[in-house]
């Protein structure tokens, strides 16, 4: 198991000590020269001191309180050390290939340098040595006492020091393999091949330039695939060892392609005036948000999370996701939604429902006992959804019991959600699947979705829900896909045209533009707003999945949301921001 020096700080000294102790036996057995092995001793001795001795700094200054270590400096130049380069010169891992092989490989030259500095230690005598040992681990156990009384009289300091390095790392480190992009929100989807009435005509003017603007699930993918190509010919070299059970294999972690899309203005001004005119009413619990603000200075913000699993499946599928946001925000309280579980094949109007009483009760729960101690500032009330758990949110947000709620909603992050559903879906397979369970148990919300609920497309459900304002409320709007998932239509997921429906001059086309544009209206920010909207696709490593019926029907993407977590890892804390 390796771990993280970052974390350990200042710690990493005890691990080179050992380490060096561990390298300087193994080296003992091929040069079988006690002096060699005392003389590898103390230069990891003081590779330790200078480790130490130099993080103690590191920290003494992040945390703006001096460390008096004059005394320190004063022994260590007065040591009789002329003649033995500086332990920065070399690592641990420049010794091994030296020893092994002093002048060939990648690292001869370094290896040499390493090979000449152990044998100016050899040439010390046998007392020298002893006096160097001595000394060293004298300053050392001095270090390391001063670093004790600094640590306890600035414990909370550090630790807030070395939480925030730990995350600028692994930003960095994690954008290895993701790609960012940043793409302008079209003022209006339209067909490529539309009739030539002067409304239509005037719309294809100003918006021309997006009649195509998706990206096709095979041009992603094989973007994809390049960046994975390209991380394989990367030398990562990182002072930072890293537990390999959460990384594995560079080329087998997922690619994530992040693209910020940039608010453009509303369409029209009607559709603002539903933000100025709604008025909100006030949640029936005995607990006044104005009137808290006014007893206490430091309110309390209580931040919710609900989380809603998709097609027949379990209230725990997104615990892995839940895990992370916990460790990014430790006080956020979490809804694992049950009320719909074994319940996911009848009418999302009913699922929707049960949602909404579920989230009404939970909050008034968390309000009502959030007052016993102390007052309540605001909310913060985010959700999280699977497949079609995503649907089921937005139907739960129509419901009349959600709407002295919408206000306080903050964050939501959609998993491959079928917001669009399946007019478009090009996966043969998965369709023949969905036309038997239709034909075969009847399931409800699978005609829902295929909009085979009424002969009237425009009376159908989904055609409805998207006229409604589910996604106008949201702070922060995340749409995480993946190419590989053939269980929802990428362009569905991601909420936006595709090339079918570019080219569809049919009655279903021109829904599905309305639905898309009516979708798209909600999540443009109001002028007065600020609000991030983040499509992220997401590549997993196709090679693990082997030739089975899974992969075959896109199967194993869909479920791999749900068995792994390096993705919701890598977004939450390259965003931690909109998580918090």
């Amino acid at each position: 198991m390796k771990y993280n020096l970052d974390i350990l700080q200042p710690f990493s000294f005890l691990y080179i000590i050992l380490t060096e102790l561990f390298l300087t036996y193994q080296v003992s057995s091929d040069v079988a020269s006690v002096k060699f092995k005392n003389a590898m001793l103390v230069k990891a001795l003081l590779t330790a001191h200078d480790i130490l001795l130099e993080e103690l700094q590191k920290i003494s200054k992040a945390v703006g309180q001096a460390i008096d270590i004059s005394e320190v400096l004063s022994k260590r130049n007065s040591m009789k050390l002329n003649s033995i380069p500086q332990s920065d010169q070399f690592t641990t891992e420049v010794e091994i290939s030296g020893q092994d092989k002093p002048q060939n490989g990648p690292e001869g030259g370094n290896g040499a340098l390493a090979f000449e500095s152990a044998e100016k230690l050899c040439s010390l005598s046998t007392r020298e040595l002893l006096n160097c040992y001595h000394s060293v681990g004298n300053q050392l156990l001095y270090l390391w006492n001063i670093f004790l009384k600094f640590h306890r009289e600035n414990k909370i300091k550090i630790l807030e020091f070395l939480q925030e390095t730990w995350a600028k790392d692994r930003k960095a480190e994690w954008s290895i393999w993701m790609v960012y992009s940043k793409v302008e929100m079209p003022h209006h989807y339209i067909n490529s091949e539309s009739d030539e009435s002067p409304h239509r005509a005037a719309n294809k003017r100003i918006s021309s330039m997006w009649k195509l603007p998706d990206e096709p699930p095979e041009t992603a993918a094989t973007r994809a695939e390049l960046r994975r190509r390209s991380i394989a010919q990367m030398r990562i070299n990182n002072r930072s060892i890293q537990d390999m059970h959460i990384f594995g294999d560079p080329l087998h972690i997922p690619i994530v392609i992040v693209e910020r899309v940039m608010n453009a203005p509303r369409r029209t001004i009607s559709d603002n005036s539903y933000l100025r005119n709604l008025e909100f009413t006030s949640i029936q619990t005995g607990l006044n948000l104005d009137s808290a603000n006014e007893i206490s200075a430091s309110p309390r913000v209580l931040k919710i999370v609900v989380f809603v699993h998709g097609f027949q499946g379990h209230h725990l599928d997104l615990r892995l996701i839940r895990n992370q946001w916990l460790l990014l925000d430790p006080k956020i309280e979490f809804l694992m939604s049950e009320t719909n579980e074994d319940k996911t094949s009848g009418d999302f109007r009913q699922m929707g429902w049960r949602l909404a009483k579920e989230v009404v009760y939970f909050v008034k729960k968390k309000m009502d006992k959030a007052a016993k101690y102390g007052s309540l500032g605001d909310i913060r009330l985010s959700f999280v959804g699977h497949s079609i758990g995503n649907i089921i949110i937005r139907t739960a947000l129509a419901d009349s019991m959600m709407e002295p709620f919408l206000r306080y909603l903050h964050t939501y992050v959609s998993v491959s959600g079928p917001h669009l559903g399946y007019l478009y879906s090009s996966n043969s397979l998965f369709n023949s699947g969905l036309w038997l369970l239709k034909k075969l148990k009847g399931t409800q919300c699978i005609h829902q979705l295929t909009f085979t609920d009424d002969q009237d497309i425009q009376n159908t459900f989904l055609y409805k829900l998207c006229k409604r304002k589910t996604l106008n409320h949201f702070k922060h709007i995340i749409l995480l896909s993946s190419p590989q998932d053939g269980y929802v239509p990428y362009h569905s997921a991601r909420i936006e045209s595709c090339q079918a429906a570019s080219h569809d001059n049919s009655k279903k086309g021109r829904v599905f533009l309305e639905m898309l544009n009516d979708c798209l209206d909600q999540i443009r920010a109001n002028p007065s707003e600020h609000r991030v909207f983040i499509r992220c696709d997401v590549n997993f490593d196709a090679t693990s999945y082997g030739k089975n019926l899974n992969s075959m029907i896109g199967r194993a993407a869909h479920i791999e949301f749900l068995e792994s977590d390096i993705f919701a890892r890598f977004i939450m804390w390259s965003f931690p921001e909109l998580f918090r």
